[in-house]
């Protein structure tokens, strides 16, 4: 989650390449070391990338704020609008890609955004060093196959865009979430979604890494409550909701 001088500020976090592989590495996940750095192979390429034999993908990783979940940037477009979350296996049966991910040991749930995939893991003993290789492998074999991402018939969740039918108060909130918030969140890899205002609270649902993040609800008291009650003096407080198969995942 970002934190509460990151939503105040709008600012975004920079990506970290995260460089768990050695050549071996690449070779058991049945990648190609990049050709101009076979002379030295116990150092990284200055944009280090994964190579599909007659493909080049350049797959990146970011740090989240909660070590459980990982952002994969595949360089490329994920979703063309909205995000997907998917809180576990039988969640994701309307995407080819999730479903994918899915069979990778280790992987307890799927968040996809605009241009990334967060990817958080079932145990945090299970070291990512031990899981990117696998999901490295996946992303890349996914998006060379020609799949769609989402089925046809499959609509990503609803943002928190305005609507003609929105009062002044809930039209004001939904756009702070929609232009000044949830940006800085997904650049953590997460995202929130508005639920709805009532008797001046706004309820919240957050996905993707702010999911079981330890500092999302200090993020969402200290950070986004705080925002809106700036700008929307009816606002006196913000709550996270949860759906129910996401209740049933954190039991597991």
């Amino acid at each position: 989650m970002a934190t509460y001088r990151q939503v105040v500020r709008l600012l975004g976090i920079s990506a970290r390449i995260s460089r768990p592989l050695t050549v071996s590495g690449y070779q058991s996940a049945g990648l190609h070391w990049p050709s101009h750095n076979t002379a030295v192979p116990n150092r990284w390429p200055q944009n280090p990338h994964w190579v599909v034999p007659g493909r080049t993908m350049f797959v990146q990783t970011q740090d989240t704020p909660n070590p459980n979940s990982l952002k994969f940037l595949p360089g490329r477009t994920v979703l063309e609008s909205g995000t997907m979350n998917f809180a576990g296996p039988r969640d994701a049966h309307c995407s080819p890609l999730a479903r994918q991910l899915f069979r990778i040991e280790g992987v307890k749930s799927v968040f996809l955004g605009p241009d990334f995939i967060t990817i958080s893991r079932s145990d945090e003993n299970m070291e990512w060093k031990v899981i990117k290789p696998d999901v490295f492998a996946a992303i890349m074999d996914f998006f060379t196959s020609g799949l769609p991402v989402v089925n046809e018939d499959s609509t990503p969740s609803a943002d928190t865009a305005p609507s003609d039918d929105d009062d002044e108060v809930v039209a004001m909130i939904k756009e702070l979430l929609d232009t000044r918030i949830r940006p800085t969140v997904q650049e953590d890899g997460g995202d929130v979604v508005y639920r709805g205002f009532e008797d001046g609270i706004v309820k919240l649902k957050l996905q993707g890494s702010c999911t079981s993040c330890p500092s999302s609800m200090v993020t969402l008291k200290s950070g986004i409550q705080n925002m809106l009650q700036f700008y929307v003096p009816e606002v006196e407080s913000v709550e996270q909701v949860k759906d129910e198969d996401e209740e049933e995942a954190a039991q597991v």
